[in-house]
C-alpha cells in the first residue's frame, strides 16, 4: 500500500532485461552507441517527427532545466503554473540552468495554465521595455501536479499563443505516456503537431531505472538549439560516458506498446481507487485524469490507514487534540505501472475500517 509516487515503484522486468543484454560486449562511449541510434530513429518514428533530435538524461530534473536553458536567456522570464512542478519541485534548478531567468506564474484549474490568463500575462509582460524580464517561453506539465490533462485544443490554444509572442513553448513530459493512454490522442497530436517545441518525455516514473529524453522538434525553426542543447547536457554532466544504459532503459521502454501499457494500468489502478474512495463517501480533490488524484479523508480514516500499513503524502497535515476523529485531511495518492488491485482494495478495505 505504497501510494506516495510513482518514484516509488521498481522497474519494468524489460526494462531490466535490456539492461542485462546492453552490458555484454563493448561499444563507443558518450551516446556514440548502436542503442543510442535506435532510440532516437525510435523517437522520431513514434513522434512522425523525422527531423526531432533527441537527448538522453537521466533525471527529469535535468531534461527540464536544460530544455528551459536553451528556450529562456538569463533575462528572460518563462510563465509556468503557480504549482508546476518546475516551480514547486525543482529546487529552483531551472533558474539555475537558465542563469537567472524568472519563472512567472499563470494561474489555472487543477494546475492546468488557463489560455487566456496566459494570453493576458504574456501580453502584458513588458515585451521590448529593457526594465522588464523578457517573454521568452511557456512550461506546461502533462499531466498536471494535480493529476489534470491538457487536452490537445488546450495544447494547440496554448501552442498558438506562444508562437504568436514568439515563445518558446516546452511540456514537462514526466507522466506524458500517462495523458496520452488516458487521450488516445497520437504522441504527434499531443506535442509538435500541438505547437510544442521541447518535449521532456520521461520513463522513469513509469517503468525505467532513470531515462528522461529531450525531444527538440523541428529543429530548423531554432537554429542552434541542438548543438546548444548538446553543450548544455555535457557542461551538466549529463552525457553520460556509458551512455547505452539510459538508452538501453529508452529503447525497451518504447518497444511495441509497453510504455502505454505500462501508463494504462497505472492510470487503471487511479481508477479503481477513485471509486473505490467515492463509494466510501470520501471527497475526491482532483480530476484524477492521468494516475494520481487527492482525497479528503477523516483523521480517524488517516489513522486506521496509518495502522494498516499505508504510506501516503499529507498535503495539510494539522495539528488537533487527539479527540477531533472528524476532522478533514487531503491526501495526495499516487498509483504505479506496479500497482496491483490487491494492494488498492487493502486500502479501501483499512480506510472502511
Amino acid at each position: 500500500m505504497i501510494f506516495t509516487s510513482d518514484n516509488a515503484s521498481g522497474a519494468a522486468p524489460e526494462v531490466l532485461a535490456a539492461l542485462t543484454a546492453a552490458n555484454d560486449g563493448y561499444t563507443l562511449p558518450y551516446g556514440a552507441d548502436p542503442v543510442s541510434a535506435r532510440v532516437e530513429a525510435r523517437i522520431r518514428e513514434i513522434f512522425e517527427a523525422p527531423e526531432a533530435r533527441v537527448l538522453l538524461v537521466a533525471t527529469g530534473t535535468a531534461a527540464n532545466s536544460l530544455a528551459l536553458a536553451a528556450l529562456c536567456p538569463p533575462w528572460g522570464s518563462t510563465f509556468c503554473h503557480r504549482i508546476a512542478h518546475v516551480e514547486e519541485d525543482e529546487c529552483n534548478a531551472p533558474v539555475f540552468f537558465t542563469g537567472g531567468a524568472k519563472l512567472a506564474h499563470v494561474e489555472g484549474p487543477d494546475a492546468r495554465i488557463d489560455p487566456a490568463a496566459l494570453a493576458h500575462a504574456v501580453a502584458h509582460a513588458g515585451a521590448g521595455v529593457v526594465h522588464s524580464a523578457q517573454p521568452s517561453a511557456v512550461s506546461i506539465t502533462q499531466a498536471t501536479e494535480r493529476g489534470a490533462v491538457y487536452t490537445v485544443e488546450t495544447i494547440a490554444e496554448i501552442g498558438a499563443i506562444a508562437r504568436g509572442h514568439g515563445l518558446g513553448l516546452h511540456m514537462d513530459g514526466t507522466r506524458f505516456a500517462n495523458a496520452l493512454a488516458r487521450t488516445n490522442a497520437t504522441p504527434a497530436a499531443m506535442s509538435w503537431r500541438a505547437g510544442v517545441d521541447i518535449l521532456c518525455l520521461g520513463a522513469t516514473k513509469c517503468g525505467a531505472l532513470a531515462a528522461e529524453a529531450i525531444i527538440l522538434f523541428e529543429p530548423e525553426r531554432h537554429p542552434g538549439k541542438a548543438w546548444e542543447l548538446e553543450l548544455r547536457r555535457k557542461r551538466a554532466g549529463h552525457l553520460f560516458s556509458k551512455m547505452r544504459f539510459v538508452a538501453a532503459q529508452m529503447e525497451a521502454w518504447l518497444a511495441g506498446d509497453l510504455w502505454l501499457r505500462l501508463a494504462a494500468h497505472a492510470n487503471a489502478m487511479c481508477d479503481r481507487l477513485a471509486a473505490g474512495l467515492g463509494a466510501a463517501g470520501v471527497e475526491i480533490a482532483s480530476p484524477g485524469e492521468a494516475n494520481l488524484l487527492y482525497a479528503h479523508i477523516t483523521l480517524a480514516q488517516h489513522r486506521r490507514l496509518q495502522a494498516a500499513g499505508a504510506v501516503y503524502y499529507v498535503t495539510n497535515p494539522p495539528v488537533l487534540p487527539d479527540g477531533q476523529d472528524d476532522a478533514r485531511l487531503e491526501i495526495r495518492l499516487v498509483c504505479s505501472f506496479a500497482t496491483r488491485e490487491a494492494d488498492v482494495d487493502a486500502f479501501l478495505a483499512a480506510l472502511s475500517g
